[in-house]
């Protein structure tokens, strides 16, 4: 998956300098090409951060009726 984001990102690069060589880089359409690829590199960087889940919480997911998953409210 991480390869299929990093040649999503590449293929909006790509893009985006085509469109600002064709319109002018001051165009909007050019900066709305480059505010393409900056979402796709911020959305990159947010899957990055999220923590991956642990053994047990894994087992929780795949086991929610197990006793050591259950949770209570007060």
């Amino acid at each position: 998956m991480n390869n299929n984001i990093d040649e999503i990102i590449e293929k909006e690069r790509e893009e985006a300098r085509i469109i600002c060589d064709i319109k002018g880089g001051t165009s909007p359409e050019c900066a709305a090409a480059w505010d393409a690829v900056e979402e796709v590199q911020a959305e990159s960087a947010h899957k990055k951060q999220k923590p991956k889940k642990s053994s047990f919480e894994v087992y929780c997911d795949n086991n929610p009726e197990a006793a050591e998953c259950r949770l209570y409210d007060d």
